[in-house]
């Protein structure tokens, strides 16, 4: 029995032995995961046990998931760990769900190399700042990458290497903002498996592949590089066939868009604002039902058609009407479609704007006492592409010059009905037969074109019966010309040339030596003080350095007078006039390195003058100076010339010398709102805290009150938003922006109808459904910055569930119940602040009140300041010290209080040294009538 027993134990501590070896974590494992621990510098936050060692034992660790004895996943998304990750990381080789994000994790990413079951990696949203070449290496279970917003490779960038194309399983691939440079890979377009590539806020460059024709990718972001950009067509889009979000805009994507993108019938959500796409808007893209559409800020032109998306914005391009569904000018339209068919020439695209051919800077035209166009005149023009056949629309057409070009293609037979057509030059192109019989008598100039193989005329029946000589110039004259004429013309024509020439020569001579001269007279340096409200004479002071003498002159204006110089830039009611060469030398050429931000208006550069002040030039692009654009850029200099408010942004000059249109203000060391709100970790910046917060919102009120009712006249801003926002180097906030302004004569009294413009989401109700506007539309956006300021929440993301995903709506569900608006407060926010809690509500209810959706309920802003105000901070006087009186008694008169300080200080002064005499016929004392 007692053998039994012994047997029995034996058999049980064996089984135990055996069970216990096989629920232990693998060692390697177990050795790797202790590592990742001793490398964070919050491990607590991870409530791993101290001396704990099987994770997946029967009391598992929090945040690993074994299979076994091996660990398969590792999930700490949004923990707020700190530190870097053990370099044989890969080791874990049956890791297949990896979940980074979200937290601090810093330091050189490990290699994943030979990872084989590896499906998830999420690493998006940290502080890597490196990763390996071989990272990829052997990924073949690979489906979602994401390392999005982690600064990897900073200073060189890096590149998706070939050992990718290995995942073929890869389904998801997300790298925003992380570094990425160079050619988008042509292998991407050939992963079949590949539903999600976003590759926004990288540093990419040339064009989008050709592979990716006929991508089965569902989504592509490929918006906002920094540098060049990428560039390039468009025109593989319309293959792929799955796109649901196309995101390209801020880069350099040029031509059309292409006519077959209505064969994407999944797509709704396109956006290519600010590229430089030119030409006609496709039929098939007007009628998608796209949710939403962004196409401002190209070149596109003709009309604006009745699109059938959803949300659809156009603005800032060359659209010949801004009424949508207008049409345009008959001779309009030929003569886009006579650009259509040349590729649109950049010069051309610039100065072809507008609905009157006959009226603007429309180059290479010239029109008739009808307004109508009569000559062409594009010769050496670099012209590529074809003739086209509209142009036969344009009846009164006399000349068409297009020599010296690389036309090809055949004349278009419309062409033979322009009955007042008198000469056509086409020499020097690629035209091929063949000719059309032109019924009139048209001179037809093709010498240069190989393919026609003919003489260097070749003329028509009704050019033959007008004598025209083969070697006849396109300027000629088409009457018949006598032998004593043709003798006459031997004489005068190289004498007439030679003056010509003589003429020209010293025109450009005095030309060159004209700019010669100016550049070593020109300023290449100033410094501005803006108009000070306390200054008595209201001074504006500009120094400008001269080059030639080495000195500063000191130009003065005072009131609305203006100085006018031949040698400085102009000076008029308190607007500097700066040469662009000044800010072409201060901003060293519009470097990127100086480059501060972009919008729709263009590129925002920091400039340095010699004194080491700093200033801000935004420089709108030459490819957005549509009428719309000159017309923000007009708005600024006449608003921000009438105003002068210390929470406003100073402009302190412009130029607008040929294409240039170029706006300088005082610099805002610290940015806008919106990147201390919404990127502050992105961007390594401290969170505002609610005092600053509170100060924000007062100096916004304080300028958006001074606008509405403190200035000579009533403005209103119309696009007031968190990045309209700047802060000075001590978090003093200033409204900046002013090309929406509208004149209201009767702020909130009666409205004024306007096109609709702003930003959606800060857009009051009645002013997108109307488009009329008041000072309570600036009340709705302003009560908008404050439930951001409270949520730290941007107005707009998709990102959020859709509850929420629009600021204003949720707000407005929550703000009454004090649970959950403390829950929805900034979690950067330290709640311990002195009276954070009451001032919370009160904000909170002041940003509902200015949201309410019928405009009579928003108050005005002064209200706002008022309700404001109290929240700050005020001064107070220090605790009376009675050592700094020094003893003496201020009850006492003035020469009293000196004697005794003298005796103090052991000094013997002379008062009548220090006090100046009264002057003569003063009384002693002031009475009310001596104030007079």
């Amino acid at each position: 029995m007692e053998a039994t027993n012994q047997m029995g134990f034996v058999l049980t501590l064996l089984l135990s032995l055996f069970s216990f070896a096989y629920s232990v974590t693998d060692p390697n494992d177990l050795a790797i995961i202790n590592e990742f621990r001793k490398g964070l510098e919050n491990s607590e936050l991870l409530d791993w046990p101290v001396n704990g060692n099987d994770p997946c034992g029967p009391q598992a660790w929090p945040h690993i998931i074994c299979s076994g004895n091996r660990i398969q996943q590792i999930q700490v998304m949004g923990l707020g760990l700190k530190g870097s990750l053990p370099q044989k990381f890969n080791q874990l080789s049956k890791l297949t769900s990896l979940g980074l994000q979200r937290n601090q994790f810093s330091g050189k990413l490990p290699s994943f190399s030979g990872l084989s079951e590896l499906r998830y990696a999420f690493l998006d949203f940290n502080q890597f700042d490196s990763i390996p070449s071989d990272f990829f290496n052997g990924l073949v279970s690979l489906e979602v990458l994401a390392l999005d917003d982690n600064p990897l490779n900073a200073t060189t960038g890096w590149s998706l290497p070939s050992e990718l194309q290995g995942s073929a399983q890869l389904t998801n691939l997300t790298l925003v903002n992380c570094n990425l440079a160079g050619f988008l890979p042509e292998f991407l377009g050939n992963m079949s498996s590949l539903d999600v590539l976003l590759l926004s806020k990288n540093r990419l460059s040339g064009p989008i592949p050709g592979t990716f024709k006929d991508s089965e990718l569902k989504m592509l972001w490929l918006n906002d590089q920094f540098g060049d950009g990428m560039s390039g067509s468009i025109d593989v889009i319309s293959t792929m066939g799955l796109m649901t979000s196309l995101w390209l805009h801020g880069n350099h994507f040029s031509g059309k868009i292409p006519k077959k993108i209505g064969s994407l019938i999944y797509l709704q959500d396109l956006n290519v604002n600010s590229n430089d796409l030119v030409g006609l808007i496709p039929e098939s893209l007007a009628n998608m039902p796209i949710s939403h559409l962004d196409l401002n800020n190209n070149h596109f032109m003709g009309p604006i058609p009745n699109f059938k998306a959803t949300n659809v914005s156009c603005q800032s391009n060359s659209f010949c009407q801004t009424k949508i569904g207008a049409l345009c000018n008959t001779e309009v339209m030929a003569l886009l479609e006579f650009l259509d068919e040349l590729n649109y020439p950049s010069k051309l695209v610039e100065s072809w704007s507008g609905n009157n051919p006959c009226d603007g800077p429309w180059w290479g035209l010239s029109c008739d006492n009808n307004q109508k166009v009569i000559v062409i005149n594009l010769p050496k023009f670099n012209l590529s592409g074809t003739l086209s056949p509209s142009i036969a629309k344009l009846d009164s057409l006399t000349h068409i010059y297009l020599g010296s070009n690389n036309i090809a293609g055949s004349i278009p037979s419309s062409w033979t009905s322009l009955k007042h057509l008198v000469v056509l030059d086409l020499s020097n192109n690629n035209i091929s037969l063949p000719l059309p019989k032109f019924t009139g008598p048209v001179k037809l100039f093709v010498s240069g074109n190989s393919q026609l193989n003919s003489s260097p005329l070749v003329a028509t029946p009704s050019q033959k019966n007008n004598n025209t000589s083969p070697g006849a110039s396109p300027y000629s004259s088409t009457s018949k010309s006598s032998s004593s004429k043709s003798k006459l013309v031997i004489f005068v024509v190289p004498i007439a040339s030679f003056t010509i020439l003589v003429f020209l020569a010293i025109s450009l001579y005095v030309y060159i030596r004209k700019r010669s001269m100016d550049r070593r007279k020109g300023p290449t340096s100033l410094v501005i003080h803006p108009r000070d409200p306390s200054d008595s004479n209201d001074m504006v002071k500009i120094a400008i350095a001269d080059e030639t003498k080495g000195n500063l002159s000191i130009l003065t204006e005072s009131g609305s007078a203006s100085i006018h110089s031949g040698k400085y830039p102009m000076v008029e009611a308190g607007n500097l006039v700066i040469s662009v060469q000044v800010l072409r030398n201060v901003t060293k050429n519009f470097a990127p390195e100086n480059e501060l931000g972009r919008g729709g208006f263009g590129v925002v550069y920091k400039g340095e003058l010699d004194d080491g002040t700093k200033i801000a030039v935004k420089r709108m692009e030459a490819g957005v100076i549509s009428s719309k654009a000159s017309d923000e850029f007009q708005a600024e200099i006449s608003v921000l010339s009438k105003v002068r408010h210390r929470n406003l942004v100073s402009l302190l000059g412009y130029s607008a010398e040929g294409n240039e249109r170029i706006l300088v203000y005082e610099y805002m060391p610290l940015g806008a709102l919106n990147e201390h709100l919404f990127h502050w970790k992105s961007l390594n910046l401290e969170p505002l805290s609610w005092k600053r917060r509170l100060n924000i919102a007062l100096d916004v009120a304080r300028g958006m009150e001074y606008l509405h009712t403190l200035a000579h006249q009533c403005f209103v801003h119309r696009d007031l938003k968190s990045s309209n926002i700047l802060l000075t180097d001590d978090f003093r906030a200033k409204v900046s922006d002013f090309g929406l302004v509208k004149l209201a004569p009767d702020g909130e009294k009666n409205s004024v109808v306007t096109r609709l413009a702003g930003t959606f989401g800060y857009l009051a109700p009645e002013y997108a459904v109307t488009g009329k506007i008041t000072t309570k539309v600036d009340v709705f956006s302003f009560g908008v910055v404050l439930m951001e300021l409270l949520t730290g929440w941007m107005v707009l993301d998709e990102d959020r569930p859709n509850e929420s995903q629009y600021l204003v709506a949720w707000f407005w569900n929550i703000k009454s119940c004090k649970e959950k608006l403390m829950a929805a407060i900034d979690p950067a926010l330290d709640v311990k602040e002195e009276a954070f809690e009451s001032s919370i509500y009160t904000i909170a209810e002041l940003a509902g009140h200015c949201t309410a959706r019928e405009p009579g309920q928003r108050p005005d802003m002064s209200h706002a300041v008022n309700v404001l105000a109290p929240l700050v901070e005020k001064w107070k006087p220090l605790e009376e010290d009675e050592e700094d009186y020094c003893g003496i008694d201020y009850s006492l008169p003035l020469d009293q209080m000196v004697k005794g300080w003298q005796e103090t200080e052991g000094e013997d002064v002379d008062l009548e040294d220090t006090i100046p005499a009264r002057p003569t016929g003063f009384a002693e004392s002031f009475k009310s009538a001596d104030g007079r």
